[in-house]
């Protein structure tokens, strides 16, 4: 979206958007339209019907609402439309014609953050001007499984700039490629990031979903910020082959969609053990045997479950407003059976985050960079960005050296100093601690990295979930507590976020998050949809809310 105002382009005809925003919403508010409805209302035509909606007649005159129907994809705010699989899909849908159907996404088009590899016409840039015009080698992974599941690629989203790893003072969901994505709730906060765009896309119902990529809190901040169920996996879970990494310990490709059972289909097709990201190979022996969809459940399997609340961890940091909604839903998972033990306490918390708000360099802050997250993140960031640039074709930027060289030659539109650019108020600064480190893992890093991971996993949320002799099932977090996804990312363990209310003051979403082990995502997953189905049957008004284009 290069400037908010200007209208964009014609795609064969199929999908017009503009930057101007139009955002569309659901007949019917509420967790009740899912993908396979899309499916089975417009069959293999999905891509050249068009379906009823509701949205503002104008920006000035957002209130009045009207029926109209439109195309799928109009509205979207994207960088660029993938025409190579439009077109594919639109002139041969022999497949599902003959009947034969490849499963639940077959025909479902889909979009990808711009750090996620496509082998198309789409160029793959993380939102820097330095990528432009480069050839990836092949689709990333979790691409070439949705393409051969049926899914269609529509296009890429924007992003926070190198996934936020360029400046520690910069505007959410800003970058020099895209410019800035605004939430539908209010066009003048944070939107949440660092996948912005994905999540925005399938707030706006432009697709049934999308993905975006996490190393902290960069698929469930933006999901939660846009009333979206937002899925992050276990490290290694997904491959991350084909992705412009930040970190191989943290990084993991993550799903947004409407609904638990939208995002759980999408996981179902992209998991798997991939020779090009070992890290894959951890996931033998624990996976289920028939994929995540068959832990889909509904509000009875609430009963007899047992959830945590890790109160002083993360609950007191909540706003008030915040903690009276999310504890009000609380009563409801109890009063459906569930078992709620309060005070399921991450051991060391105190330790290892802020009291006060995210800060993955807190380690440093304290004045122990032996035990802060960014220690080794940077240092990740340096020599794992160069392997991937490696394969790059048609381009001169070759590692961090390269991409700081190009911004300081692009500087305004690049925000290479501070304050030269307002979305980049600190410039490049993150950059160039990245650069300072030279990619030496020393002493340093290696404490660091095991102080964290052992801080999070058995001495954090897996004996939280111990609590004792109380083995619970999952802790419930609030995920607008930054805090939270902070400690799941230092671990690398999964959480599921589903969308609660909206705050009053901001007009912004809030969600009310599962934190689980180490590949316990069937458990979560049984556990979200039983809750997201609870919403839904108890017309509880906490859950998934319309927008009010707050900021026009």
């Amino acid at each position: 979206m290069n400037n908010m105002w200007q209208p964009k382009v014609l795609v064969q005809l199929f999908c017009i958007w503009f930057s101007f925003p139009i955002f569309v919403w659901p007949i019917s508010s509420g967790n009740t339209n899912g993908l396979l409805d899309v499916v089975n209302s417009h069959g293999s035509q999905l891509l050249n019907h068009s379906y009823l909606v509701q949205y503002p007649l104008s920006i000035t005159t957002a209130s009045v609402e009207s029926l109209n129907t439109l195309d799928l994809c109009n509205g979207v705010v994207i960088e660029e439309a993938s025409i190579d699989d439009l077109q594919r899909y639109m002139s041969d849908d022999s497949e599902r014609v003959a009947g034969h159907v490849r499963g639940p996404l077959h025909g479902i088009p889909f979009m990808v953050k711009d750090n996620i590899a496509s082998k198309d016409r789409l160029e793959t840039t993380a939102g820097s001007l330095a990528l432009r015009g480069s050839v990836v080698p092949r689709d990333a992974f979790v691409v070439a499984r949705l393409r051969e599941a049926g899914a269609v690629l529509l296009g890429k989203t924007t992003l926070s700039e190198w996934a936020d790893a360029r400046s520690s003072n910069y505007s959410e969901g800003y970058s020099a490629t895209g410019g800035q994505a605004r939430s539908s709730y209010n066009l003048t906060v944070n939107p949440g990031g660092s996948s912005s765009g994905s999540a925005i896309a399938v707030a706006n119902n432009i697709v049934a979903f999308a993905l975006g990529t996490e190393t902290d809190g960069s698929v469930i901040n933006p999901a939660e910020r846009n009333a979206i169920v937002g899925v992050k996996p276990t490290v290694g879970l997904v491959s991350r082959a084909g992705v412009v990494p930040e970190s191989l310990h943290q990084d993991t490709v993550g799903v947004f969609a409407r609904t638990v059972r939208d995002a759980v289909h999408a996981l179902d097709a992209i998991y798997g053990v991939d020779t090009l990201d070992n890290y894959t190979s951890a996931q033998v022996g624990n996976t289920p045997k028939d994929r995540y969809g068959k832990s889909l459940s509904d509000r009875s399997a609430l009963r007899g479950a047992k959830l945590g609340l890790p109160w002083l961890s993360f609950w007191a940091l909540a706003d008030p407003e915040q903690q009276a909604i999310l504890l009000a839903l609380v009563e409801l998972i109890k009063d459906a059976g569930a078992t709620i033990i309060n005070g399921t306490e991450i051991p060391n918390y105190q330790t290892i985050i802020s009291p006060t708000r995210w800060n993955w360099d807190y380690g440093t802050t304290r004045g122990y960079p032996n035990e802060s997250e960014y220690t080794y993140i940077k240092v990740d960031f340096y020599n794992n960005l160069q392997t991937y640039l490696s394969e790059l074709g048609n381009t001169t930027i070759r590692s961090i050296e390269d991409v700081v060289r190009f911004n300081n030659e692009h500087a305004r539109a690049e925000g290479a100093f501070p304050n030269l650019n307002p979305a980049f108020a600190s410039g490049q600064d993150l950059l160039l601690a990245t650069l300072a480190t030279g990619g030496v893992m020393n002493s340093t890093y290696w404490e660091a990295l095991t102080f964290c991971q052992e801080s999070t996993r058995e001495k954090g949320i897996d004996a939280a979930l111990q609590n004792g002799n109380d083995n619970l099932d999952a802790l419930l977090v609030p995920p607008d507590v930054g805090q939270s996804y902070q400690i799941a990312a230092q671990a690398g363990y999964p959480v599921i976020t589903l969308p609660a209310y909206i705050h009053s003051l901001s007009g912004m979403p809030f969600g009310l998050a599962l934190m689980g082990t180490a590949f316990s995502e069937a458990t979560l997953v049984k556990y979200a949809s039983a809750i997201e189905d609870l919403q839904k049957v108890s017309k509880t008004e906490y859950r998934r809310t319309r927008p009010q284009w707050l900021g026009r």
